[in-house]
Formats: structure tokens, C-alpha cells, sequence
């Protein structure tokens, strides 16, 4: 029989940190028992209303884009100075970013890429319909978001096995249209662009950010609102950090880690816009040893009927690769 999951240990390739700006260098180190030197770097302000930003390696250290603007890529001269062997390091931050002022508090979620699990694609758009190779080989992406570096538009997202459309730094509802994905799935070897100026404008620079679905270590789907608590929604691990979207409009982005609360966690950030961390009872879930159970009954949560996308990658697996159980929570 498989094993259940061919990750035993979910630092290798995702980490959650949280520090305070200091306003000068500032080497900040993971606190996993493992060492993970990040390919892709998002960090957001705690305590006050400053823009989601995100690096990577393959844009390189200083290249920063905004999960909540429209906004081209960015140049930071003191923001991110380096992806290092357990961590990363940030320069003075005089003002000009938002990852290091003193005493400002931040979190810094952080993935490292590798075959079948994450990937960092660059590309120059055509405006026709194209595909284009990437490098998680013998998987399927089913979560993918992409932003325009030298042009300003939304981000435009694809998840799970749907070709609509959605779009991360707005409340909308979903986009039934052709002209993003041409109504085709990725494939474990490429995945198809149309000729939507969000994704794929001829001569404008892009960059895209897979993720795949790994047993034990990442869970990507859907679950319905039922308006009342508790509504559990299964992963097979013990989640570190999800993301949800209502598919409705009016509806906001959230995301939960258990660095900043763990089990009972009502403490949402909203990655569609740069409000500062806020808890809410309505909006709440508890993080538990096979999933999350949603607890808040609002439009961003579970709305009775309302179908929700998530994004969530593991704490620790429900059963090790020995057939083992780990610790409930």
C-alpha cells in the first residue's frame, strides 16, 4: 500500500515566521527544527495598514509585487537584501517598503520551490494562445496566480480544476470567460494562456506562482457554506496555514496560520487589501489535526450555500510515511 504522505516534515518547503522591524539589517531566521532557504517570500504587516509585499527568487532580491494593488513591480533598494540557508535577510527599510520598520510587527510566509510541490514560472505575454512548460513534471498545477510586472492589472488566479478565473487583490466573484486560461486545463508539463491582458499581454513581463496538491503537506479544493457552525472541511493534516475565497462577490480573501493563533484562531488577515490583522468571531476557524472547522457564519466564511476556495499547507501530516499517526491537536 502508498504511503500516505511522501512528506514527513512540511518545514522542508513551507515555513511561517514572525518578527519585529528593527529599521536598520535585520537577519531573520526561521524557527523550524529543519533549515529552508525560501524561493518565494510574502510578508505582510501586522499592526497597521501597510501592503501585503512579495518576493522571489527568480525576480531576485528587491523585486517586489503586492497581493492587494495592481501596482507593476516594484525596485526596493532596502527591503529584502537575501534568501539565506534558514531564513532571509531585510535592509534598513527607511520608509520607502514595508517589511522592516522598528518596532513594527510582521509575518512572513515562505515556500521553497521543488519538483512536484511548488514552482516559479517568468514569462514575456504574446496576447495570443499559448502554452507554457513548467517544472512541477509529473503533477498537475491546481492552484496558479499570476502578475504582470510591467504592467499594472489584477492578479489573475486559476484553481483547482476549474478554468474560470478569479482575481487576488479584489472581492469579486468569479469570470466564466475563455480569454484567461482558453477554457483548458494545465497538464503536468504546461498550462495554456489566452489573450487576457491580466495574464498575458503581448510584449508586458509576468510572473506565475504553481502550486500543486501533495498529500499530507497541501490541500487545494472547495467546500459549500451551510450558514451554521460548525462546518468541517477535511485536509488529512494539520494545517499550518489556509486561504480562503468565497466564489460570490463582495467576498474577501483571508488567510489563518497557527504561528499567529493556534486552534481557536480568529485572527484573519485580508490579502485583497492592507488592513492591519484583525480578529473576528465571524470569521473565525479552529485548526485542527485532519482540517479546519469553520466557526464564523459571515460572507467571507460560510455563507449558507456560498462555495468557498481554499489553499492549505500542513503543520504535520494526519499519518507519517511509516503509517503513523501524529500528535492530534
Amino acid at each position: 500500500m502508498a504511503a500516505f504522505t511522501s512528506i514527513d516534515n512540511p518545514e522542508l518547503y513551507f515555513q511561517v515566521k514572525l518578527y519585529t522591524g528593527n529599521g536598520s539589517t535585520n537577519a531573520i531566521t526561521f524557527d523550524g527544527d529543519i533549515d529552508m532557504q525560501p524561493d518565494f517570500l510574502w510578508i505582510k504587516r501586522r499592526d497597521g495598514a501597510d501592503n501585503h509585499t512579495l518576493f522571489d527568487a527568480v525576480r531576485g532580491v528587491t523585486k517586489a509585487i503586492y497581493s492587494d494593488l495592481t501596482n507593476t513591480e516594484d525596485t526596493l533598494a532596502d527591503s529584502l537584501s537575501s534568501f539565506d540557508s534558514n531564513g532571509f535577510t531585510l535592509g534598513a527599510d527607511t520608509g520607502s517598503t514595508t517589511v522592516n520598520e522598528n518596532t513594527e510587527t510582521h509575518v512572513a510566509w515562505a515556500w521553497k520551490e521543488a519538483s512536484g510541490i511548488f514552482d516559479i514560472v517568468s514569462y514575456t505575454g504574446n496576447g495570443s494562445v499559448r502554452t507554457i512548460s513548467h517544472s512541477l513534471s509529473s503533477v498537475v498545477p491546481k492552484f496558479m496566480m499570476f502578475k504582470g510586472r510591467s504592467v499594472g492589472n489584477t492578479w489573475g488566479v486559476y484553481y483547482g480544476d476549474n478554468t474560470d478565473a478569479i482575481f487576488l487583490d479584489e472581492n469579486s466573484a468569479t469570470s466564466d470567460s475563455d480569454t484567461y486560461w482558453n477554457d483548458t486545463s494545465p497538464t503536468t508539463s504546461v498550462f495554456t494562456l489566452s489573450s487576457n491582458t491580466k495574464v498575458n499581454q503581448d510584449t508586458k513581463t509576468y510572473i506565475g506562482y504553481l502550486f500543486s496538491e501533495v498529500q499530507g503537506y497541501s490541500s487545494i479544493g472547495t467546500y459549500i457554506g451551510n450558514g451554521v457552525e460548525p462546518n468541517f472541511v477535511y485536509t488529512g493534516f494539520t494545517p499550518r496555514w489556509v486561504l480562503r475565497k468565497a466564489l460570490q462577490s463582495s467576498c474577501n480573501w483571508t488567510i489563518f496560520d497557527s504561528k499567529r493563533e493556534t486552534n481557536e484562531n480568529d485572527q484573519r488577515i485580508k490579502l485583497n487589501t492592507n488592513d492591519a490583522e484583525a480578529a473576528s468571531s465571524a470569521n473565525a476557524i479552529d485548526l485542527v489535526s485532519n482540517g479546519f472547522v469553520c466557526r464564523g457564519t459571515d460572507d467571507d466564511t460560510n455563507a449558507d450555500g456560498n462555495t468557498y476556495i481554499y489553499m492549505a499547507f500542513a503543520e504535520s501530516p494526519l499519518v507519517n510515511s511509516n503509517g503513523v499517526p501524529c500528535n492530534a491537536k
